[in-house]
């Protein structure tokens, strides 16, 4: 099990569940050193005392807080352990509601919670078991890192995963951002719901960061002192170029129906205005319609008829000359 990054208990009502707090992600980015280009010496940041020029470890730096200009008040780790904060050791349940109520924007990490010793397993099993027959998740408070925060329980597989949320308050505002109004053509949209379905999966677990993947071939080609890998072609979009959107629709749906092995057959649909429908005939006119019609067709015959026997005629003149 990973190192314990907090310990606390559960507070579920009047039942306590003891826990331990670990990282439920890891962190596969791969770093670099800052360094000097003339002598491959390490560069590295350092903490100056801006009166004394003094270098300073961390036992020596304490936190302070600026109430002015020039006027900084002092605070110690010990005062704020002391705060009368009933979330300070505990993660306090608050409320249950519908997942979909929560707005993934809020979601910050994520940490699995780990029963602390056996007395807390039936407790645990017992929230877990409530959280999955309600299909409810918990809003919970818990103090962390000298502030309180809000939390979001859930259950995944056998375990129940605490998400740091933020404040309501902490979430700008889209409206700024929002493009204005423009006119969409049905067509368009069916040529963009058709592409989704297209794109649609029901696992996504076979994503791979071929980023890293790149870059750990670089580094290991540069440690070995072997030829680069070559870079991949990739056409560049030119700037401030116009872009066909339903050209662009049509070859998306074409591609992601290859890449699934599916039938690439996609008939094209060029946007155009709306048609509009045809009114229907009053039931008169449409009659009168019918009769003349039956007419134009009479007449047709009667004279087709008549043009027969002064074309055999002529035939048989042929003939007999």
């Amino acid at each position: 099990m990973p190192r314990p990054l907090w310990t606390g208990a559960i507070s579920f009502g009047l039942v306590t569940i003891p826990i331990k707090v670990v990282s439920a992600t890891e962190n596969h980015s791969i770093s670099f050193h800052q360094y000097h280009r003339e002598d491959m010496g390490r560069i590295r940041t350092r903490k100056v005392c801006e009166l004394d020029g003094e270098v300073l470890s961390q036992e020596e730096i304490g936190k302070g807080y600026e109430v002015a200009k020039d006027r900084t008040v002092p605070v110690t780790d010990e005062e704020l352990d002391r705060m009368p904060l009933p979330t300070a050791k505990a993660i306090e349940i608050v409320a249950f509601v519908e997942a979909d109520s929560i707005d993934p924007v809020r979601i910050s990490d994520s940490y699995y919670l780990a029963v602390d010793g056996q007395v807390a397993a039936k407790p645990y099993a017992l929230l877990r078991k409530a959280l999955e027959r309600s299909d409810k998740v918990a809003v919970a408070k818990f103090a962390w890192h000298n502030r309180e925060r809000l939390g979001l329980l859930r259950v995944r597989e056998d375990a129940i995963v605490l998400h740091s949320m933020r404040w309501p308050d902490e979430i700008r505002s889209p409206e700024s951002l929002a493009p204005r109004e423009t006119e969409l053509d049905e067509d368009e949209i069916e040529r963009a719901v058709q592409l989704t379905d297209s794109m649609a999966l029901d696992d996504i677990s076979g994503f791979r960061d071929r980023y890293r993947e790149a870059l750990e071939e670089l580094l290991a080609a540069r440690s070995e002192g072997k030829a680069l890998p070559a870079a991949a072609g990739a056409e560049e979009e030119e700037p401030g170029k116009v872009m066909d959107l339903m050209a662009a629709l049509n070859a998306s749906v074409k591609e992601a129906r290859q890449t699934r092995g599916e039938d690439a057959t996609v008939h094209e649909m060029t946007p155009g205005r709306p048609r509009a429908r045809k009114k229907a005939a009053p039931a008169g006119k449409k009659t009168a319609g019918k009769r003349t019609s039956a007419k134009k067709a009479a007449s047709g015959k009667t004279a087709a008829a008549r043009k027969q026997p002064a074309r055999k005629t002529a035939a048989k003149k042929r003939t007999a000359s």
